[in-house]
């Protein structure tokens, strides 16, 4: 038995609010007026640093960079559940998520930009992927990783920007930190048939559905990953130098998107749970609901 909630609720239009996630290179926003630094204890620890809440085009976004100031975290060691719950306790909406990438297709070049439309999960199952547990059970589609309506948006952004971007694809979200080997790199282009490959989205993307957050990502291509027979196989000195170049481009579609997303909007990405707890709600610890209030309290009631 599912259990609904909320039907009335989630048929209101929402405002936007922006939500970036600053990847690789991307440690702060676009010339803007800083508005607060917020310092955020959640239930599921702290953040990945302090969110910087900022106005751009008479719009206040929320930026957070993933590995922290000063790129002190791993991706297996980024703590996506605090960062996640805290940009929704923020009041944020849609999430930019902004990483770096290998490239796994030879029409693509360092330099260019994807906005993808699926992932292939090679984590190896030591990074928490799901808000519930601890009582509560509960299963989200995730058919579509990301949020089709955010992508369209992402992707006029760079059209308007005049940057030369991939509409679709798949990102392989590997464990890392390190590299590739070349035979992963060759079995990930011919069997998963990849776009994009990197060490982020997952489980990021997971918890922002379970959360009922639209969230879409500008991938920027960074190297060949090891598979090109002409190019140098990835290195760190390769990807930063890339990136460099890249991070004016990802704040230009910020500046952008800060401009053309709507000031409301309605997606089935904030009612991505309506169908998904399967706990009657009588049996849920009240531990676990003041933890999942923020999310599910219409759910709960």
């Amino acid at each position: 038995m599912v259990f609904n909630r909320g039907t009335e609720d989630m048929k209101k239009d929402k405002e936007v609010v922006l939500g970036v996630l600053g990847g690789s290179g991307v440690y702060k926003m676009p010339e803007s007026q800083v508005i607060q630094e917020h310092e955020i204890e959640t239930p599921f620890g702290k953040p990945s640093d302090n969110i910087i809440e900022t106005e751009l085009q008479n719009r206040s976004i929320f930026f957070l960079p993933r590995h922290g100031r000063g790129h002190r975290l791993l991706p297996s060691e980024i703590p996506a559940k605090a960062n996640i719950y805290a940009l929704k306790n923020l009041g944020v909406t849609h999430v930019l998520a902004i990483s770096a990438c290998g490239i796994m297709r030879e029409n693509i070049n360092p330099g260019d930009m994807i906005v993808p439309d699926q992932i292939f999960d090679r984590t190896k199952g030591t990074r928490s992927s799901t808000f519930f547990g601890d009582g509560i059970v509960g299963h989200v589609p995730f058919a579509d990783p990301f949020c089709h309506k955010l992508r369209l948006h992402i992707l006029e952004a760079t059209k308007v920007q005049n940057m030369n971007t991939f509409d679709g694809g798949t990102y392989i979200c590997m464990e890392g930190p390190q590299f590739s080997t070349r035979s992963e790199s060759n079995f990930y282009r011919k069997t998963v048939n990849a776009s994009v490959i990197g060490m982020t989205a997952l489980p990021e993307a997971k918890l922002a559905k379970e959360a009922e957050l639209c969230y879409a990502m500008l991938a920027l291509g960074t190297d060949y990953d090891c598979w090109h027979e002409e190019a140098d196989d990835v290195n760190i000195e390769i990807v930063i130098n890339t990136m460099n170049e890249n991070t004016n481009n990802a704040l230009k579609v910020i500046g952008q998107l800060a401009t053309s997303l709507p000031k409301i909007s309605h997606c089935t990405c904030q009612e991505s749970a309506q169908n998904a707890i399967l706990t009657d709600p009588k049996m849920i610890p009240q531990k676990t609901r003041e933890k999942l209030n923020l999310f599910y309290s219409k759910y709960f009631d």
